[in-house]
């Protein structure tokens, strides 16, 4: 039996990387490195262990600037002078790193859109800061099925990034994309939300 930790196992993963990006392909990281990062892509995504971003889309390293949190959720702007992490990595990805695309990320067996809806039915939970959070996405409540339910908190996001003035200033002119991609993990399709009809269709 190995015995292995899992600390172990992502040292191992280290050493690959490592082998990878610093031994065979090294220009890339040089290149990182030297020049700065630019990526063109801001990504919104779950922090389920299960939908890596970085992962289910191959991406190279500076190609993707990842935010992550409970349920993929953008809050509204609210320059209040508090915390606020997904709208601070916002303002930074739009307005220092330029980024040309957002892309809000969901997934299917979502355990917080599970915990919204279990607070929406009157089910009470003893977690003191998942409850305020996956409140959120209440544009999406009324809804019985999950999956409707995460990609309706979808939508809500990408409602959301358009109360961010330096966003939507970006959007109506034509330099920055917003997009909704909901992530079946069962089946490992991919969906994308039409801006036009507010559907869901299929990529992958």
């Amino acid at each position: 039996m190995s015995s292995q930790t899992p600390i172990d196992r992502l040292v191992a993963g280290f050493r690959g990387f490592h082998a990878l990006y610093y031994e065979q392909r090294p220009e890339r990281i040089r290149d990182l490195v030297e020049v700065g990062q630019k990526p063109k892509i801001l990504m919104i995504a779950c922090s389920d262990s299960r939908v890596d971003p970085a992962i289910v889309t191959n991406a190279e390293p500076g190609e993707l600037f990842i935010v992550r949190n409970v349920a993929n959720l953008v809050p509204p702007y609210m320059p209040d002078g508090n915390y606020h992490s997904t709208s601070a990595a916002l303002e930074f990805a739009v307005r220092d790193l330029k980024v040309e695309h957002i892309v809000v990320l969901g997934h299917s067996r979502c355990g917080g859109i599970r915990a919204f809806m279990d607070a929406s039915s009157g089910r009470s939970s003893e977690r003191e800061f998942i409850g305020p959070w996956v409140s959120i996405c209440h544009c999406a409540g009324g809804k019985t099925d999950s999956d409707e339910v995460e990609r309706g908190a979808i939508k809500g996001s990408i409602n959301n990034l358009m109360t961010f003035p330096w966003v939507r200033e970006r959007v109506e002119a034509g330099t920055l994309s917003l997009h909704g991609w909901w992530f079946k993990i069962e089946t490992g399709n991919l969906w994308e939300l039409d801006e036009e009809t507010g559907e869901y269709e299929q990529r992958v």
